[in-house]
């Protein structure tokens, strides 16, 4: 169960006594965040009648916004929160209860009741109220993709199956059966790899392997034999099935060809692929591709996780139908890189787009080729900006359900500071202002 509405338990008189900076970001925030609407949207996650009543979502909410906006780990939010008066404030946590008003893993249950679904709720809410008031428009899309890292150790082919033995050693021990590979052996050839040579590498990868084939056989006879629950032999169905696909690639590395489809990079996130970004260094990284359009003022409009490296020229497309959609309008020039430029591309909705721009200033007419270049260095500062400062570069959450999560928890943050950097250099229009009762 969970209440439906909230009440503010701040007192005019607290606030004036405690609250001395009436333009703090987060009392700026606080006054404009839709929060019964936003509430409204996440109920239907609970059901009315079973179940205690959870923490109040007001508060939940507000430490999640509080968590983002300044990249704290759900432990670090709630001390921060105990220690300022004005995240408290924010969060609506009344004196009275604040050594004990949330432990950390409630946030962890949070997000995952509601899922990338219901994350992107509150993400929508947030960025139809700015829409609403005026401070996102769309006057032009800025369109480019970037990679969304996954927390992964750089891998190689030997430490793979290094640790797919450190799998099968868990199943052993969850079943209490003896180990059916030498340990000793496994852990002596480890050793000896970290002080080979490069060129050595290869034939440790065909060591390895011999180790491996005998260990996964064993393996498939223990998952079909062996009594057990229903959620252990699925687990172990998935981990069969991980491990086979990782013993074929391996199969097809020592045959010799250099390119693997579906390449798989790790045994935790088995939705992380191997992303080429044409840079320098590093020139390969790992994790899922992440679609985004901005519009000039700097406000991410939409987002998209896409496991691996689809071709730009067929996300074009559907990300400008995004846009589309979510502004409900199109906007007036379309910026693009070379890497969504076609002939297809060039004439998708050309009579309701008056430029698109995909990298050549011939594409526009010569009055807007300038504003077309500046628009395409923005979006490279849009996007630094996104994973070095709001927490697009790794996502510490894993697979691509997970990476579409931290994307829509970041995509709020990013956005609500947008806005206060606007209102900060009093960049927003007086009608906006008025409606946001700022």
């Amino acid at each position: 169960m969970i209440a439906q509405t909230f009440e503010d338990i701040f007192s005019p008189q607290w606030v004036n006594t405690h609250i001395t900076n009436p333009t703090h970001d987060l009392v700026i925030l606080r006054h404009i965040l839709p929060w019964q609407s936003i509430i409204d949207q996440l109920v239907p996650s609970y059901d009315p009648q079973k179940g205690r009543m959870g923490r109040s979502l007001r508060t939940l909410v507000g430490v999640s916004v509080v968590a983002r906006l300044r990249q704290l780990s759900d432990r670090k939010v709630i001390e921060e929160i105990q220690e300022n008066r004005y995240l408290p404030y924010f969060c609506n946590v009344p004196d009275q209860g604040l050594l004990t008003f949330l432990n950390p893993s409630t946030l962890c249950r949070f997000r995952k009741r509601l899922g990338e679904e219901g994350i992107g709720v509150i993400e929508d809410q947030v960025f139809q109220h700015l829409k609403r008031a005026g401070a996102i428009t769309a006057d032009m899309m800025l369109m480019d993709s970037s990679v969304l890292e996954s927390p992964i150790i750089y891998p190689n082919d030997v430490r793979l199956l290094y640790k797919a033995f450190g799998k099968l050693g868990q199943f052993a021990k969850q079943q209490r059966l003896p180990l059916w590979w030498d340990l000793d052996t496994l852990k002596s050839r480890w050793r000896a790899l970290h002080l080979s040579k490069a060129e050595e590498r290869q034939s440790y990868l065909t060591e390895f392997s011999t180790l491996f084939v005998p260990a996964l056989d064993a393996f498939r006879t223990y998952a079909t034999v062996l009594a057990m629950s229903d959620e252990q032999r699925a687990r172990a169905v998935k981990l069969l099935s991980v491990l086979t696909l990782l013993d074929t690639q391996t199969q097809q590395k020592l045959a010799g060809p250099l390119h693997i489809d579906n390449r798989l990079v790790s045994l935790d996130d088995l939705d992380a692929r191997p992303i080429k970004r044409g840079k320098t260094h590093p020139s390969t990284e790992f994790g899922t591709t992440i679609q985004m359009t901005f519009n000039r003022q700097g406000f991410m409009i939409t987002t998209e996780n896409c496991m691996g490296h689809p071709n730009d020229t067929t996300l074009y497309g559907p990300t400008l139908e995004a846009f589309r959609k979510r502004m409900q309008v199109s906007p007036d020039t379309a910026v693009t890189d070379l890497g969504f430029r076609s002939a297809k591309n060039l004439k998708l909705h050309l009579k309701d787009i008056d430029q698109i721009f995909m990298g050549q200033s011939t594409d526009v007419d010569a009055a807007h080729q300038d504003a077309c270049r500046k628009a395409r260095a923005a979006t490279e500062g849009f996007i630094a900006v996104a994973k070095h400062l709001r927490g697009f570069g790794c996502s510490l959450s894993r697979g691509l359900k997970g990476a579409g999560i931290w994307t829509r928890l970041h995509q709020w943050a990013y956005n609500l500071k947008k806005f206060l950097q606007l209102y900060r250099n009093e960049a927003l229009e007086e009608s906006t202002l008025v409606k946001l009762r700022l």
